[in-house]
């Protein structure tokens, strides 16, 4: 069933671009490394003629944004994504959203989405790996499967979405595993939702778990976050990081840790002293899969705990947490709902 609204015979799909990899032109067919040298970065509407023509059954609407490349997004980038996507997705007519983004930061744009964003509409994130342009470019091919996915009722209440080399994933266990390879976005701990056939079906094999319907967090609401940081755990680490986080006014710091999810033991001393201040300081782990367990030396230092999100997703929700709520027990309650 088509959503209310949108045409049986031809749904129609958002295109907003952010900039990214998919939006770039590279100088030469093999330029795969240096294309932000060119100097271009193409809107919604350049990005979309070049597609157009091979989705005849969907009808696309070019959503002008920013051009930020995805290592220049900063949290106030987030909050107006999130604000634009939100009144899209309250538009009859439209029966889905696709985002284009650069690769490096869009699981974290697609989790912020996740979190902020409520509408049973799919929401799509995709980009590239190398320029349109460029030989064995990956971008026209997940554009299609974006915007098919979009259209599609299947994806319905599935949340925000990647769709990346035909694959979907969800937006909270998506990650980029690889610097260059086009299967670089994966789901190592669940795998896959689905992915988008050759022939454009769309084709669920698992739907994820819902994301609570009430957040203790209102969109509309939200200015700015307070600042989080992430600390980096490794052999040797002393607590100059911690240090330089809590003087830059962190309200939370994620521990990055060793795996299970142990910091260094002179960083973690440091990160004793910033929970006694009253800073957030959430134990997440290196290690890509797994959950951080409860331990009582933890609880014993005031540290609350990320379960399986990792370091970066589990600062967004950290920052979304203290922006709604102060007391430890709340913010922990939050880490563990979604």
């Amino acid at each position: 069933m088509a959503p209310s609204g949108t045409s049986l015979s031809r749904p129609k799909v958002a295109l907003v671009s952010t900039g990214g990899t998919i939006a770039m032109v590279g100088r030469h067919p093999y330029d795969w490394v240096d294309y932000a040298e060119s100097g271009i970065v193409r809107d919604a509407a350049e990005v979309l003629h070049e597609l157009a023509d091979l989705l005849p059954d969907v009808a696309i609407e070019a959503v002008p944004f920013r051009r930020i490349g995805s290592t220049a997004i900063i949290v106030n980038d987030w909050l107006a994504l999130a604000k634009l996507v939100a009144r899209l997705a309250k538009r009859r007519d439209l029966a889905g959203i696709v985002i284009t983004h650069g690769t490096a930061t869009l699981e974290e744009t697609a989790w912020m989405l996740a979190l902020t964003v409520i509408t049973p509409k799919p929401i799509v994130i995709t980009g590239a790996q190398r320029p349109p342009n460029t030989a064995g470019s990956d971008a026209g091919p997940n554009l299609r499967a974006a915007i098919l996915a979009a259209a599609s009722p299947a994806l319905s209440g599935c949340g925000v979405t990647v769709v990346m080399n035909n694959q979907i994933h969800e937006a909270r266990s998506v990650t980029k595993l690889a610097n260059h390879d086009l299967d670089a976005f994966q789901s190592p701990e669940y795998g896959p939702l689905g992915r988008v056939a050759a022939d454009g079906a769309v084709v669920i094999r698992r739907r994820p778990v819902p994301l609570p319907p009430r957040r203790p967090w209102r969109l509309e609401r939200l200015r700015s976050l307070p600042r989080v940081d992430i600390v980096y755990s490794y052999a040797g680490a002393d607590g100059a990081a911690v240090k330089a986080m809590v003087a830059a006014g962190a309200r939370g710091i994620v521990s990055a840790g060793l795996p299970p999810g142990r910091p260094a033991n002179r960083e973690r001393a440091e990160l004793v002293n910033a929970a006694r201040r009253g800073i957030a300081v959430v134990l997440a782990s290196r290690a890509i899969k797994g959950i951080v367990e409860p331990a009582a030396d933890a609880a014993r230092d005031g540290f609350l705990n990320a379960r399986d999100l990792s370091p970066p997703k589990a600062r967004i929700l950290l920052m979304l947490a203290l922006a709604s709520v102060r007391h430890r027990d709340g913010i922990q309650a939050i880490l563990n709902q979604f």
